[in-house]
């Protein structure tokens, strides 16, 4: 990371009310001076989002909007992903990554309707998910700076946790449940902790 990254003024936060994002809103504040709005987008997750917008809020986001992308998933991304049989490394049907490029296709119209100069996503620098989001803004809305916390700070896991307790956080991650859960109407993905 830069040793005094450039300020932003507002920037809009891919939000999925986990570990990652919810630490990402005081560290962008921290780190680039801005204020944040977060963006949780509805591609079917299971839960209620509204305790995500109420944590974001309580997390210090000046804004907490949801936008109801189901049926744009499900037309615009599953329904060309079934027929054409898309298949994860020809194994198993593709899901998280179907709903990326909606996801960052929605932070972009957001963070461009909001006047925001930048956008911010949770992805680490070790899978393809900043990919998808990176070259999705930078073709949809060039003018807007990608800013990824989680491949900028120098912290695991565990030091993400310490963190947000040092900070007063609210969150549903913990030492003893460390597991982050992805999932929309196609499929649902678990990682971290010992998996």
């Amino acid at each position: 990371m830069e040793a005094n990254p450039p300020r932003a003024a507002h920037v809009v936060l891919a939000y999925s009310g986990g570990l990652d994002t919810s630490v990402a809103i005081p560290w962008i504040r921290e780190h680039y001076g801005a204020s944040v709005t977060t963006l949780t987008v509805d591609v079917g997750q299971e839960g209620e989002l509204t305790g995500a917008l109420d944590r974001a809020r309580k997390n210090g986001a000046v804004a907490a909007r949801i936008v109801d992308a189901k049926e744009t998933f499900a037309r615009e991304f599953l329904w060309p992903a079934l027929t054409a049989n898309a298949l994860y490394q020809g194994v198993y049907p593709l899901s998280t990554a179907l709903a990326r490029p909606l996801i960052a296709r929605s932070l972009a119209e957001v963070a461009v309707a909001e006047g925001a100069d930048a956008v911010a996503h949770g992805c680490t620098g070790k899978g393809n998910d900043q990919v998808r989001f990176d070259v999705a803004i930078h073709t949809l809305a060039p003018a807007l700076r990608v800013i990824a916390p989680v491949r900028e700070w120098n912290m695991n896991r565990e030091d993400e946790i310490r963190y947000a307790q040092e900070k007063g956080l609210t969150m549903r991650v913990t030492a003893a449940t460390p597991y982050s859960v992805d999932e929309n109407l196609w499929g649902r993905s678990i990682e971290g902790g010992r998996l």
